[in-house]
């Protein structure tokens, strides 16, 4: 059963969290991925942009998948559609994830469940730069 994070942990991830792998980081400008990437490289963050269609987004090395990154991620940020969003958190549970975060409008809570039973902290259906905004400081 997936529990809704509650604001002192949306709060506690911003401010312990270092480094964030953004899944479907898009390299176009007017995409909210770019946009929610773009603006946590700017906010301080270790951004791994993860698109295996581009070497780099936003002046960042980018990675084909969440194994190719070199580092301990402390947050997996999806911006895939909710029927994709399963195989992303079976790999952030392999590379040991600590917190899968799936943007606004996106909601699977099968793979919420899965990433839960793993102990994996789950926010879903929020946009980690509005919170960011309103919640942490970095």
């Amino acid at each position: 059963m997936f529990h809704f994070a509650v604001i002192d942990q949306i709060q506690d991830i911003l401010r312990t969290a270092e480094t964030i792998a953004v899944v479907g980081f898009s390299p176009k400008q007017n995409r909210p991925s770019y946009l929610v990437g773009c603006y946590l490289i700017q906010a301080g963050f270790r951004v791994f942009p993860v698109n295996p269609g581009h070497s780099e987004i936003c002046g960042v090395r980018c990675y084909p998948d969440l194994g190719s990154i070199p580092e301990p991620v402390d947050v997996v940020n999806i911006f895939r559609r909710s029927e994709e969003v399963l195989p992303v958190v079976v790999e952030a549970i392999r590379i040991k994830a600590k917190t899968i975060w799936m943007q606004q409008g996106i909601v699977n809570t099968e793979a919420a469940a899965l990433a839960e039973q793993a102990g994996l902290v789950v926010i879903m259906d929020r946009c980690l730069k509005v919170d960011h905004l309103q919640f942490g400081s970095h």
